[in-house]
């Protein structure tokens, strides 16, 4: 087997684009490209190739192959990336006979996130997806080595392969680091209990990468997350706590941006960051509305939310980067691309209109939230009877009280808590729950109340 020496800069990429017939979208070779550009590689050149059926050897045909190897020679590249996903037999075919490293889509988009990791979670995340995606291409890598062999007296066996010892080294690496994101897994479940607690409704923000997450993040919030027009500029989750609205506090979270064919492997890896997602009260699905192509980066982030589990959580559609938008996208009307707050789905799905980095339509989003989280929420007065002492001290441990005022034969209790939080109370034993089910939700429409109704 020939052997060639690895580029380490990795910094001049040409691009292979596959395509079938009549499916040709520049769009995706754009992307792709700046999928590239955030990697660090600058791209000197791109070959299409058209394929009707991937060939076993190098997925593209051998004469594809030949003219991809001619390509990089002419332009002097030391990467080549192929915008699909390659079995570890293509891409050891491809660097073979092109003398150069070829890392395939999902390679490049695991490369990025490693980049982008910042917290000891996020570390782990892309280093557990790294060597899942590596623990496929160690097929025959080291065929050229003879087998280890023992040093004690007679040489007894052949002893491991360099491939097999490779195996063994990656699966207790896997192991390890499965067993850390477990304890992570844990510390986060801790939080959200805390949070539920506090009865503080998770708003969890999603999208495709690049829609403007973060800058809607800061503007909302006043933090300093890092923004850049780049994909996946954001990876690590951020948390913040929301003020001023007229449904009570909230908690923001900030999440990694979604994209087209985004790797299983990294999909699940980051599970315990998506829970966020997952298990929120309420996502803020961004759009960039600039973007000619945002109804299919809408159903590319549903596809992903169906896939974490969190295609039931409700949604607000914030369409950002309304400064973006020209007349010949948004059409001559002017109200058009005005802020602007809509409904859609016969009015279960707010649609917001406006512009993170400039500031407009934010006094727009606040009210859909408020309104959304009202509608969720139950925020009355409740009288509880001197009997009852037992029911007012969980009230309290699951931080549903707001404020607390003597009364006669009793306690009244402002209740402030998400119906979610409040549910598995109406199954209390004696009555306790049939009543406290009765009042609270015969309560939950106006602001306060004041019931005369107490246990039997």
């Amino acid at each position: 087997m020939a052997l060639f020496e690895r580029s380490r800069k990795g910094e001049r990429a040409l691009l292979l684009q596959p395509h079938r017939v009549g499916t040709n979208d520049p769009d995706v070779l754009a992307e792709f490209g700046e999928l590239a550009r955030s990697a660090g590689a600058t791209v000197v050149g791109v070959l299409g190739a058209r394929i009707e059926r991937p060939n076993p050897k190098y997925f593209v045909g051998s004469g594809k192959a030949e003219e991809l190897k001619e390509q990089k020679q002419v332009l002097d590249a030391d990467l080549i990336l192929v915008n699909h996903a390659l079995s570890p037999v293509q891409e050891r075919n491809l660097e073979q006979l092109t003398e150069c490293r070829v890392v395939d889509r999902t390679g490049l988009i695991l490369d990025i996130f490693a980049q982008r990791a910042r917290s000891h979670e996020g570390k782990l995340q892309v280093e557990l997806a790294q060597l899942k995606h590596m623990a496929t291409r160690l097929v025959r890598g080291w065929t050229h080595l003879e087998r280890q062999r023992g040093g004690a007296i007679g040489l007894r066996g052949p002893g491991e392969t360099q491939l097999e010892l490779d195996r063994r080294l990656l699966a207790g690496r896997v192991k390890q680091l499965t067993a850390r994101l477990k304890k992570v897994d844990v510390q986060r479940a801790t939080a959200r209990r805390a949070r539920e607690r506090n009865a503080l409704p998770l708003v969890s923000l999603v999208g495709y990468t690049n829609a403007g997450k973060s800058t809607l993040f800061n503007a909302l919030t006043d933090a300093t997350v890092y923004v850049a027009d780049q994909l996946f500029a954001t990876l690590d989750p951020t948390l913040r706590r929301l003020n001023g609205l007229n449904s009570g506090p909230l908690v923001l979270a900030d999440t990694v941006g979604f994209i087209r064919d985004l790797p299983h492997d990294l999909v699940a890896a980051f599970k315990s960051t998506l829970a966020e997602t997952r298990d929120a009260d309420l996502l803020l699905h961004v759009v960039d509305a600039a973007d000619p192509e945002h109804d299919q980066r809408i159903a590319e982030v549903q596809r992903v939310l169906e896939e974490i589990g969190a295609q039931d959580v409700p949604q607000i559609l914030v369409f950002n980067k309304l400064d973006k938008l020209n007349a010949a996208s948004a059409g001559e009307d002017a109200t058009a691309r005005a802020p602007r707050l809509e409904t859609v789905d016969g009015g279960r799905t707010p649609r917001v209109w406006l512009s993170a980095a400039t500031g407009e339509g934010l006094d727009l989003l606040r009210q859909s939230l408020a309104q959304t989280l009202q509608h969720d929420r139950v925020h009355c007065w409740l009288h509880v009877p001197d009997a009852e002492g037992r029911l007012r001290a969980r009230l309290f441990e699951q931080g549903m009280v707001a404020s607390e005022r003597p009364a006669e034969r009793g306690w009244e209790l402002e209740i402030d808590a998400p119906r979610a939080l409040l549910e598995p109370l109406f199954g209390l034993p004696e009555g306790v729950g049939a009543w406290l089910k009765a009042t609270l939700l015969a309560a939950a429409d106006p602001a306060t109340y004041n019931p005369q109704a107490t246990l039997n």
